[in-house]
C-alpha cells in the first residue's frame, strides 16, 4: 500500500465531504489533483468515475437513509445523466474536452450569484419548475464526462438556482450521480476494449483511484446526516460561496 492511497484517501475524504454535503465538489477537486500529478485527462476522469461508482453508492445510501431524496426527481435526472454521460465519455475519448471547460464555468459561475441573491433575499424552496429534469441530467452528465467533474456543479446549482429545496437537490443529485458514474465508467471500459481509446499507465494509478474510494465511502455517510441537520438557509449560502468558489477557481485555472 503505496503513499499515493493515504493522499488520495484524504484527498477523497475532504472531497466527498464537501460534495456529499454541499451536492458538488468530488470530480472537481479529485480530477484536478490527478490532473496536477500528471495523469492524462481521459485517464483521470476514467478514474474518478470508477471512484464515484463506489462514493455515489455509498453517498446515494446515505441520503436516503436520512430522506434527501425526491424519488420521480431521481429517475429523471439519472435517466438523462446515464445518456449525456456516454455520449461526453465518446467525445472525450475522440477530442480534447478543454475546449468545453469555459462553458461550465461561465454557467457554474452565473448559477453561484443566483443561489447567493436567493440566499440574501431569504428565498422559500419551491418545487423544481421544469417540465421534465431529463435535459438537465442530460447536460451534466456530458459535462461531468468530459470535464471529470461537472455533475454536482451544473445539477446542484442549477436546481437550487430554480429554487428546489437544498436538502432533496443536494441528495437527489448526489444519488443519481452513482448511476451516472457507473454509466461512464462502462462506456470508458468499453471505449478500452474495442480499442476506441488508447491509452497507457493507466493500471499505474491504482493506489491513486483506491484512495479517492476509500477515503470519499467513510465520507458519505458523515456528509448526509450534514445536509439533513443545516439550516435550510445556512445551507443555501454555503453552497452559493462554494459553487461562485469553484467558478473563480477553475477560470483561473483555464485562463490563469
Amino acid at each position: 500500500m503505496g503513499p499515493e492511497f493515504w493522499l488520495y484517501g484524504a484527498v477523497g475524504f475532504a472531497a466527498q465531504l464537501v460534495d456529499g454535503a454541499l451536492g458538488m465538489a468530488y470530480g472537481v477537486v479529485s480530477t484536478t489533483v490527478l490532473l496536477a500529478n500528471g495523469v492524462p485527462p481521459a485517464s483521470a476522469s476514467a478514474s474518478v468515475h470508477a471512484a464515484k461508482v463506489f462514493t455515489g453508492a455509498a453517498s446515494a445510501a446515505s441520503h436516503i437513509a436520512h430522506r434527501n431524496v425526491d424519488w420521480r426527481l431521481l429517475a429523471l435526472l439519472a435517466l438523462g445523466g446515464v445518456v449525456g454521460g456516454v455520449a461526453g465519455t465518446y467525445l472525450l475519448t475522440s477530442v480534447d474536452g478543454e475546449k468545453i471547460k469555459p462553458f461550465v464555468v461561465a454557467w457554474l459561475g452565473l448559477m453561484g450569484l443566483v443561489i447567493l441573491y436567493r440566499a440574501w433575499k431569504g428565498a422559500r424552496p419551491k418545487p423544481f419548475s421544469w417540465k421534465s429534469p431529463a435535459p438537465l441530467g442530460l447536460v451534466g452528465g456530458f459535462f461531468d464526462a468530459v470535464g471529470g467533474g461537472g455533475w454536482g456543479p451544473v445539477v446542484t446549482s442549477t436546481l437550487l438556482g430554480s429554487g428546489a429545496d437544498p436538502r432533496k437537490a443536494i441528495g437527489t443529485t448526489n444519488a443519481a450521480e452513482a448511476f451516472v458514474a457507473a454509466a461512464v465508467s462502462a462506456a470508458f471500459l468499453t471505449a478500452l476494449v474495442t480499442g476506441h481509446w488508447q491509452t497507457e499507465g493507466l493500471a499505474d494509478h491504482l493506489w491513486s483511484v483506491l484512495g479517492l474510494i476509500a477515503g470519499g465511502v467513510i465520507a458519505a455517510p458523515i456528509a448526509g446526516w450534514m445536509t439533513k441537520v443545516m439550516p435550510i438557509r445556512a445551507l443555501t449560502w454555503v453552497v452559493g460561496f462554494v459553487v461562485t468558489g469553484l467558478a473563480i477557481w477553475q477560470a483561473v485555472v483555464l485562463f490563469g
